[in-house]
């Protein structure tokens, strides 16, 4: 089969997968799918993938970015997942350390609030020896007074001391794209914009293959293989009622929203996780020159392609971050863009979306669909392991072949550092070089921020093209990384999901949205109609994230 991620070549991958059948196609291309594409390929199964849009474009590009050791899943009794989240949580960090950062957390404590100084103690040293904790990342019980000299804007009024903790920060959607990209060099097939419109069946009424169609072209392919996994995140009642098999349990989908400050209007001193007035639990993270505040957690049944948030859930977030940091008083101007998400939770009768459980299940159907629903970003590797075991049973069982068990935790992840190699000095390295060609420190630093070990290869695109401007040539280099190592096919997969700018810089990205359909455009062969169509829809991107910008 056809592989790697050029999204020049989307139309080979795709006709590749129909050319012979493969052992396991996987529909979704979120986490969970990248996931499990990932382990099939290092373990010998002829794999392919298809998603209906782009790459995390789901929830995967819109959670709260964080690798949680569990804390929340401790105060539910799920012992076991917080045993599991803290062990996959130090193997992302030894993978992609320059992708999955430590972020200490203040956890305030208030008289006649949700949380006792005692119990909070308890709790935390019972999350970090379950969860395996570093003893330098080990919890802190600090008083008032240490409390506010590490964040000084915290509401003071009955403050009784914090914990000091540690959760993990991300960028999930590049996550998932180095997933991608990693199944891709191990031998897995995949193609984003290709919708699985229907499933084919054999003789006994089994699935063994779909229709996916080219969402760009048009085109549709038959694509048959002997399993067939539904990873689709929010969508996976869809497929399955595509594949007329959904039956028994269900989804349940919560929405939870993040709102972006600039850093001047919002200049917290450390990452902060508190109680809201009705118990739920929210986030107030710096990151670069912004802060970013969420989530809520809502029932949901709207649209699931565009979730959009509601001046409600806006008033919620605000209302919280402006009780507990008093001085700032944020109102909707200050926003200057937000990002909404899905959670598709596993539906459990009497429970609310905030009681209901983050743990996943594997439904499987009659017809033979294997669909793995819930779960965390944190839990992916586990999750894909679980499915992929019984992927594997099911081949060996129809095939009489037997494959090797799981290995991703000891499998490295494309972009991270050499084997054996000092992870410091491997930066210093990668940010040295980029000086030596003349880009700033800060473009430099996000560059490897994004791109780890594969920022040499963005250099090496920068040294040879032949743009005069610095900026301009900075930028066409990443574009054609981008475009020919992970299937960057339109302006908003570069500047919503590969680089994040939209939701951390957006300024910047409207400064460039034209930039980048021009040299795109250059790059893939488009027409002015298609450059005009990129235009549009990245202003229906901006117009998502920026809803509440202007106020009410």
């Amino acid at each position: 089969m056809q592989r790697g991620c050029d999204a020049r070549l989307r139309k080979t991958y795709l006709k590749s997968m129909s050319a012979k059948r493969l052992d396991l196609l996987v529909i979704g291309g979120g986490i969970t799918g990248a996931g499990i594409a990932w382990d099939a390929s290092l373990r010998g199964i002829r794999v392919g993938l298809v998603e209906m849009r782009d790459f995390a474009s789901g929830t995967s590009s819109r959670s709260t970015k964080l690798i949680h050791g569990g804390l929340r899943y401790l105060k539910q009794g799920e012992v076991k997942l917080v045993m599991e989240v803290g062990r996959e949580r130090e193997l992302l960090h030894q993978k992609l350390p320059h992708l999955v950062i430590p972020a200490p957390m203040i956890l305030p404590i208030y008289r006649h609030g949700s949380l006792g100084y005692l119990s909070t103690s308890v709790g935390l040293y019972v999350y970090d020896l379950l969860a395996g904790v570093k003893r330098h990342e080990r919890r802190k019980m600090l008083s008032a007074k240490e409390t506010l000299r590490r964040e000084p804007n915290l509401h003071d009024d009955g403050l009784k001391g914090s914990g000091y903790y540690y959760e993990y920060r991300t960028d999930d959607a590049r996550l998932t794209t180095e997933l991608i990209k990693t199944a891709a060099l191990n031998g897995a097939t995949i193609c984003n914009y290709a919708q699985v419109t229907e499933f084919l069946y054999d003789g006994y009424g089994y699935v063994n293959g779909v229709i996916v169609t080219d969402t760009l072209t048009g085109d549709s392919e038959r694509i048959y293989a002997t399993t067939i996994v539904n990873a689709a995140g929010p969508w996976v009642d869809r497929v399955r009622e595509t594949n007329r098999s959904l039956q028994g349990k269900r989804l349940f989908i919560t929405k939870g929203i993040h709102l972006v400050f600039p850093y001047d209007k919002l200049p917290v001193q450390q990452a902060a996780y508190f109680d809201a007035s009705d118990g739920r639990m929210i986030f107030v993270i710096p990151r670069d020159q912004i802060t970013y505040v969420g989530t809520t957690d809502t029932a949901y049944e709207a649209s699931l392609e565009e979730p959009r948030a509601t001046i409600a859930d806006r008033d919620y977030l605000l209302d919280a971050v402006n009780t507990m940091f008093p001085d700032f008083q944020l109102g909707a101007s200050d926003i200057v863009s937000s990002w909404t998400g899905l959670r598709p939770l596993i539906y459990e009768e009497g429970k609310g979306p905030s009681e209901l459980s983050r743990k996943d299940e594997i439904i499987l159907a009659d017809n033979g669909l294997i669909t793995i629903a819930g779960g965390k970003l944190t839990g992916f590797r586990k999750m894909a392991e679980k499915t992929v075991d019984l992927v594997a049973a099911r081949l060996q069982k129809i095939e009489d072949e037997k494959y090797p068990p799981c290995t991703t935790a000891q499998a490295p992840i494309t972009s991270g550092p050499p084997q054996r190699a000092q992870v410091k000095r491997w930066r210093q390295q990668i940010l040295s070089e980029g000086s030596r060609q003349g880009i700033s420190k800060t473009d430099c630093e996000k560059l490897f921020s994004l791109f780890g070990d594969h920022t040499n290869r963005i250099y090496q695109l920068y040294k040879e093209n032949a743009e005069r401007d610095p900026e301009i040539r900075l930028l066409k280099a990443q574009l054609q990384y981008c475009i020919t190592h992970e299937m960057t096919v339109t302006a908003a997969d570069f500047l919503v999901r590969r680089t994040g700018m939209v939701y951390f810089d957006r300024p910047q990205a409207e400064r460039i949205t034209h930039r980048v359909v021009r040299l795109m455009g250059e790059l893939l062969g488009w027409d002015a109609r298609e450059k005009n169509r990129q235009l549009k829809q990245m202003e229906r991107e901006l117009a998502l994230v920026t809803q509440f910008v202007q106020g009410d």
